[in-house]
Order: structure tokens, then sequence, then C-alpha cells
């Protein structure tokens, strides 16, 4: 298996396995890029029964997050972060791909 081409913080890791615990779910987050979104794309996030057989997989503490092969081409490198401010809390991607975002943090162009 080669080494994972994204990644999954120690915060992200530890939230989606406590929203798995409690939808009594494993805790598999898969990540997503669909067109759309104020910037062009947009991340989709839902817990996954599993890995599909050509998605890449990262893992962190036993949490895994899995993406598949069109998705990671445009978030290659990229960490999935969860962040909690006066915002709102969620999922977020450090993408170093993206030319530009907006201000939802959930979208972005490349």
């Amino acid at each position: 298996m080669s080494e994972p081409q994204i990644s999954l913080t120690d915060t992200a890791a530890k939230r989606v396995a406590w929203i798995a615990a409690r939808q009594s779910k494993p805790a598999i987050l898969r990540l997503a890029v669909d067109g759309g979104g104020c910037a062009g794309f947009t991340y989709k996030f839902e817990l996954a029964d599993g890995p599909d057989a050509e998605d890449s997989v990262a893992e962190n503490d036993g949490v895994k997050l899995v993406v598949d092969p069109v998705s990671l081409e445009l978030v290659k490198g990229s960490a999935v972060d969860f962040v909690e401010d006066l915002g709102g809390s969620a999922f977020r991607v450090t993408n170093p791909n993206a030319q530009s975002g907006c201000g939802c943090g959930s979208s972005f162009s490349v």
C-alpha cells in the first residue's frame, strides 16, 4: 500500500470517532469533491461503511479517511481538520492545490 496522499488530523479523527459511535457506524469518513459551490468545487463529507477498492485510505488512531481517485486528484497533499469557532464547527480541508477559496471554507477552485 502506498503512502496516503491526504491526511486526517488528530482533532478530525476524534470527531469522526465520536460521530460514528453515536450513529453506531464504523469510524470511516468519506471525502468527495463535487462541482458547484461559490468557487467551482465543493467538499462533501459523509460516514462510509468501508473503502471501495480504488479508494485512497489515510488512517489516524484507527479512524479512516477514504477518498475516490477523481476527488483525490483535486485534494492531493491536503489535510482534513475539524475546527470549532464562532461560525460553528465543521470539517475543513487545507488544500495546497486550491487557487482560491471562499468565506465558507467548503468551496474552492483549482
